[in-house]
């Protein structure tokens, strides 16, 4: 069997969650099967079973700004459509992908299977950067899902969400977590990234790692730093904007923080993995303040690390954080559908910053924590038994 996997992001350019999914799912996958990886870029190597080819953006485009990052996307799916394939099935990562997903299901008859890592109509500010490209996304998105062949949910929460804003039938729905690398993603004695970075390696810190978007709730915990204990450092890894708008509210909250305490650090860049797992892995607390998140690897990713995570209680997060046994989840009234915004902001930040400081006065506990989260990742999450459930999803339609 060969699966052809379709994505914006592939190693080394990725900046979020599912461009880490596909990553690690295409290595498993490899190991049971054949996998070609056609994605955005200059990628072109084969290593066993596992090819990947990068396609790079189309040149020429005079649209708006706005609108070329989805014509340049479906420009690229029709060139994947357009090169060969000789796979059994093909698995379709973002919208990004979906239109070519669409084209090598059409023209070669091959079944598509669709993961949903998020989903355009419940991530409305994306119209701030997009504009009518939104529409255009959106419509892409809900085609592509009516048409798989098999969806896969990477969490419980995210099938009921699909059952509520597109027309899938129910028995088409397949939950299949995301998964962590617990061989690389482990606690670490290390501590020269956290020098490289300001950070003081004697002092404890609350740390973020995400892109600054509005579902990531990252300016609700902004704001909520002239509230958390002043004795530690915030470390906040928060880069590529959505927006001007919301980069600047962002530049706004931290610049209040910054005049009424000190120790807040922010890392503006995309960290390399291994400075990454440094931060999680001596951070006192990691914090998702999330208002919408499917799955929300980041916080696998601090588990896996011994990091005890303060996360919104939203979307699939419950089910990766157990409250009160790896972190603690912190209610969020919010907006019944998108945008999601919170109901009472000013307090949703209090609670973030309430439950953090619980977690900071207990090290103890804290570390308890950090310990049960990385036992839940090794019996969850592997990667492995993820890799052989989406296979044997795989069998049912070839």
């Amino acid at each position: 069997m060969k699966a052809l996997l379709l994505s914006n992001e592939y190693p080394p350019y990725i900046y979020g969650g599912a461009g880490v999914h596909v990553e690690f799912l295409s290595r498993e996958l490899a190991q049971l099967i054949d996998v070609e990886v056609r994605c955005f870029g200059d990628q072109d190597s084969v290593d066993g079973r596992l090819r990947v080819r990068g396609y790079p953006e189309p040149e020429g485009l005079t649209a708006p700004e706005y609108l070329k990052p989805v014509y340049g996307a479906m420009a690229r799916d029709v060139a994947w459509a357009g090169t060969a394939t000789d796979a059994d099935v093909v698995h379709c990562h973002t919208w990004y992908s979906h239109l070519g997903g669409i084209l090598l299901r059409q023209g070669y008859g091959i079944p598509l299977v669709v993961t949903v890592h998020s989903l355009e109509p419940l991530r409305p500010w994306k119209r701030e950067q997009l504009r009518g490209g939104y529409d255009v996304s959106c419509w892409i998105e809900q085609t592509a899902l009516r048409m798989a062949d098999a969806v896969i949910a990477v969490s419980a929460g995210t099938r009921a969400d699909i059952l509520q804003v597109t027309h899938v039938a129910p028995e088409r729905i397949h939950v299949i977590h995301n998964g962590i690398d617990t061989s690389l993603y482990r606690p670490v004695v290390e501590t020269d990234a956290l020098t490289r970075y300001g950070v003081d390696p004697s002092r404890p810190y609350v740390l973020f790692v995400g892109r600054i978007t509005r579902q990531k709730g990252i300016v609700y915990l902004a704001r909520a730093l002239p509230s958390i204990d002043p004795n530690a450092q915030v470390v906040l890894c928060a880069g590529q904007p959505d927006t001007p708008e919301i980069a600047a509210e962002m530049e706004q909250a931290v610049a209040d923080a910054s005049r009424v305490r000190d120790g807040v650090i922010w890392v503006q860049q995309m960290l390399p993995r291994g400075d990454a797992i440094q931060l999680y892995s001596h951070a006192s607390v990691f914090c998702c303040p999330s208002i919408y998140e499917p799955f929300g690897i980041i916080n696998l990713e601090a588990m896996a690390c011994g990091t005890p995570v303060v996360a919104s209680a939203v979307g699939g997060i419950p089910e990766v954080v157990v409250d009160g046994e790896t972190g603690i989840l912190v209610p969020l009234e919010q907006q019944r559908e998108s945008p999601f915004a919170p109901l009472d902001p000013p307090k949703f930040s209090a609670d973030l910053a309430a439950a953090i400081n619980r977690v900071l006065a207990d090290p103890a506990e804290g570390k308890r924590m950090g310990s049960a989260g990385r036992e839940r990742v090794e019996r969850h999450f592997a990667w492995s038994a993820i890799a052989q459930q989406t296979v044997d999803l795989y069998r049912t339609l070839v």
